[in-house]
């Protein structure tokens, strides 16, 4: 198996025996990178020869034993809405184009002192508006399951460079499925914490209330890991839980006997491809097999989830890219007669068509004579969904729904139907609503060999119960060893 494809608890494993030096590790991501990056276009800004002077630093100080850490070497690449001090970060928009970050997120400073190598910023749908990557500014990033299918989105980037090997593992963003759809859609394992386990600081906003950062990575083993390095107590965030410290690669235990899993029937009806079905349908009998006892329930929340989302979203996306005005940091525009018309103009020309879409919905929702019937409506709803998933978790350990309605789609295919593309989130929107963690894992491949995504849904702070049973079906099912994208060394 080549360095590339190893898994980050493997490449650790071999670092220890001394079987590979932090360049080799290093020099083969970056040849990968200079190999697919024209094929895939994942990466907004690249830091492969800061890496290559990384990885010789850390090398000597870990053969003079002068630092610890069993993560140190490891690349890692980031999403472009995570701030990198010294390094832009442009959430793949013209309105934040040449914006060097003067600070680290707090995701950062933990992932620093860890002393891993940052291979580079990767692309999103510009300010995490979209579903398919095809809304940055810079480049539409492609599915290395198929070049020709998008790789989802917002966190495109980061899961298509996972998938095609060009890292081990990624920071992404979900704010209402953006780690675990494009996670679906290209194969991979991501994880959507609960709201407040991670910090925000330093994550530029787009919806305060439903963001949160969590890992894409290889397999299973590899998001405890990473989650027990960026998990944690923030000052700086007051949104920020505190709560016991947990070792999550402890959780993994192979056994799901006696678990209590819910299938909610909506998730299963009209909209859902008919091959997704089937391939979860045999991922419910696997879980039956391995001891673990099913029940199908219903679950009235898809209905109501999606309109009550955007218009939160929206809402909330209008107040927070009020801040991008031409004045200070972001794009402005070279012609203007009046302070008036330099708002007008650099908003205009800096935000893109979709981003735009969304500030004025969320304007509408909020203004005057609007905001009782939308906005206020829609925290309401959000509470009976929120007490909906509260009732079912006293009944089971787990909930089991697709990741998305779909497999990726074509390149093209939905950018031009907005509401199509909102309808691709009605699997996942709920559980940012909620606050609710969640785990999108591969289960199987449609005729056409494209991944299909099963999504595992658990209480507030109860991440090692969906991390081991997402783990004991990985086990089972090894979808790695079975299945590959399109290219491969």
């Amino acid at each position: 198996m080549h360095i590339t494809e190893l898994t980050v608890h493997e490449l650790q494993e071999k670092i220890k025996k001394k079987e590979l030096t932090i360049q080799q590790i290093t020099n083969a991501y970056i040849n990968r990178i200079e190999e697919k990056e024209k094929d895939v276009q994942a990466f907004v800004t690249s830091l492969t020869e800061e890496a290559k002077n990384e990885s010789e630093k850390i090398q000597k100080k870990l053969d003079n034993e002068e630092i610890e850490g069993k993560l140190a070497g490891i690349p890692i690449g980031i999403k472009d809405n995570i701030c990198t001090k010294g390094i832009k970060t442009t959430c793949s928009s013209k309105m934040l184009e040449d914006f060097v970050s003067p600070y680290d997120a707090t995701v950062m400073e933990k992932i620093n002192n860890e002393n891993m190598i940052n291979l580079g910023k990767l692309n999103m749908d510009e300010f995490a508006m979209g579903g398919s990557t095809e809304y940055s500014y810079f480049k539409k990033t492609k599915n290395p399951w198929n070049l020709n299918k998008v790789p989802g989105g917002s966190s495109g980037g980061s899961a298509a460079a996972v998938a095609a090997n060009m890292i081990p593992w990624a920071l992404g963003s979900d704010t209402g499925g953006s780690i675990r759809q494009p996670a679906s859609f290209c194969g991979v394992v991501g994880l959507k914490p609960t709201y407040g386990l991670i910090s925000r600081y330093g994550l530029v906003a787009f919806a305060s209330s439903l963001d949160q950062i969590g890992p894409i990575t290889k397999d299973v083993k590899d998001t405890a890991i990473l989650l027990n390095i960026i998990a944690g107590h923030d000052k700086k965030d007051t949104t920020s839980v505190e709560i016991e410290k947990k070792d999550y690669t402890k959780c993994l235990k192979n056994n799901v006997k006696g678990l209590k899993i819910g299938v909610p029937k909506e998730f299963y009806g009209e909209g859902i491809n008919e091959e997704v079905k089937k391939s979860l349908y045999e991922a419910i009998e696997r879980y039956k097999k391995l001891g673990a006892e099913v029940e199908e329930f219903s679950l009235d929340v898809a209905e109501y989830s999606l309109a009550t989302y955007y218009i939160i979203a929206c809402a909330e996306a209008s107040s927070n890219l009020g801040r991008f005005d031409g004045i200070r940091y972001t794009y402005r525009t070279s012609e203007f007669k009046d302070l008036k018309e330099l708002y007008k103009k650099s908003r205009s020309e800096g935000f893109g068509q979709e981003v735009k879409r969304r500030i004025i919905l969320g304007t509408y929702v909020l203004s005057s004579g609007y905001y009782d019937a939308y906005y206020k409506k829609a925290q309401q709803v959000r509470t009976l969904v929120m007490n909906e998933f509260d009732k079912a978790f006293k009944k089971y350990d787990v909930i089991l729904t697709p990741t998305a309605p779909t497999v990726a789609f074509d390149i093209g295919a939905k950018s031009n139907n907005p509401l199509e593309m909102y309808l691709a989130d009605i699997c996942t929107v709920s559980v940012n609503i909620a606050g609710l963690p969640a785990i999108s894992i591969p289960c199987g491949v449609d005729k056409e060999g494209m991944p299909i995504g099963m999504q595992l849904i658990g209480n507030k702070f109860c991440e090692e119960t969906i991390l081991n049973s997402a783990y004991t079906f990985e086990q089972d099912l090894k979808f790695r060893e079975n299945y590959k994208p399109e290219f491969k060394i």
